[in-house]
Order: structure tokens, then sequence, then C-alpha cells
């Protein structure tokens, strides 16, 4: 997805990737945001002379203290922003993860407090992932694509990275393949049915594994 990539975007990706457990080196960076590896080189340059973040062994990135906090920061924005965006205005999630990437450097903190507190509080993003600084926390999910069949689950979020395909975002939305749902994982009815089956609000679905993966779920 097209981004204006300020400091800002960088360290959103490297919050995001980190809390998925990845280990963030420049590559995956690149990959992540679509940019070319030695622009990510020169703004990791910049970020490490602002105190943001640090170089690991392996060359891999993490947030400093003070990198964390302006991160989580913007990842509150944007989270509370898609909430709005998409509970108030009725965008569609593709939509709302837009238009929040768009606005989140716009609001003020005093701004931010009151969608907080107009949207009664809430803890996680339409995808169900913790707003920091909610107070949430987040239950060990399994990733659906390791789920053993047959089996009834509950979606618990789709991982944060499936975000920046737009049209995975509104395939699962479109779907009802949403936190909260009740999904039938189920055994394949022919040795040539290809990937995971899945039937949610009523119809069913034959998913790849790395779309399966992205999605986490509960007994």
């Amino acid at each position: 997805m097209p981004r204006t990539h300020g400091m800002e975007q960088y360290l959103e990706a490297i919050y995001v990737l980190e809390a998925e457990g990845d280990a963030v080196l420049a590559s995956k960076l690149a990959d992540y945001l679509g940019v070319a590896r030695p622009t990510v080189t020169q703004t990791m340059h910049r970020m490490s002379a602002s105190g943001y973040v640090t170089s690991g062994e392996g060359r891999e990135i993490h947030l400093t203290s003070q990198g964390r906090e302006r991160a989580e920061e913007v990842v509150r924005r944007h989270r509370l922003l898609e909430r709005w965006l998409t509970d108030e205005l009725g965008l569609d999630w593709a939509q709302a993860h837009v238009e929040a990437g768009r606005l989140e450097h716009a609001i003020s903190p005093t701004v931010e407090a009151r969608l907080f507190e107009l949207l009664g509080r809430p803890t996680t993003c339409p995808h169900g992932n913790v707003i920091p600084g909610s107070g949430a926390k987040v239950q060990r999910g399994v990733p659906l694509r390791d789920v053993a069949p047959p089996v009834t689950v509950v979606v618990q979020r789709i991982l944060e990275q499936a975000e920046e395909d737009l049209d995975l975002l509104r395939f699962f939305h479109r779907s009802g393949i949403v936190p909260g749902a009740t999904l039938q994982v189920m055994a394949k009815e022919s040795p040539y049915e290809a990937g995971v089956v899945v039937e949610a609000a009523g119809e069913r679905f034959s998913l790849e594994p790395e779309v399966a993966r992205r999605v986490l779920v509960l007994p």
C-alpha cells in the first residue's frame, strides 16, 4: 500500500513486527513497507541518531524505550481511528485502515482522548489487535492454519501484517471472519480440496495456508 514513509511509519512497522514475534531486519522492514532497502538503511541511521532504535546481533533492529513510547502513540491513534471509522462512519476494514493511516499523524492528544471516551474506551481495533494504553491483555491465540479439524473455534484477532493487504482485509470483513465470529473448521471432502476449510456465517471457504496463518483463533 503506498504511504509517506516518515519516521512514524517506521516506528509503527517495527512495533507491529516485534509484537508478532518477528526478528526485525532491514530487509523485512523494506518488504513490509514496500520501500527499497537502501532507503530503510538511511532511515535507520537517522532514527538511531534520534535515539529511537538500536541494532543488535545479526543486525536486528530494536526500539529503545523512547522509540517504543513514540511507536505506541502512533499505533494507539491508528487503531482508535480504525475503530471510529468502522463503527461510527461505516467504512469497511480496508477503507478504515487507509484513512486511519492518513489521519493518525494529525490528531492532537486532546482529540485522541475525547475520541477514546466517545467510543466507550475500546480495547482493540476492529481486527482484534490491542490498543496500546487501554490496559487490555492479549490471550495467546492459535493460527487457524494449525487447528486440526473438525473443531469449532472463535476468531480472536487478525494478525496486524494482514492489514497491509487491503484485498485480504476486505475478504475477511465481507466473509465474516472477524473477531468474535464462530468458525467451523472442517475436514476436506476430497483429497483434491486444498488449504484450510472453514465455514463462516453459513458459507464454506477454502483458505490458503498463508491466509489461515494470519487468523488467530481460540477453542
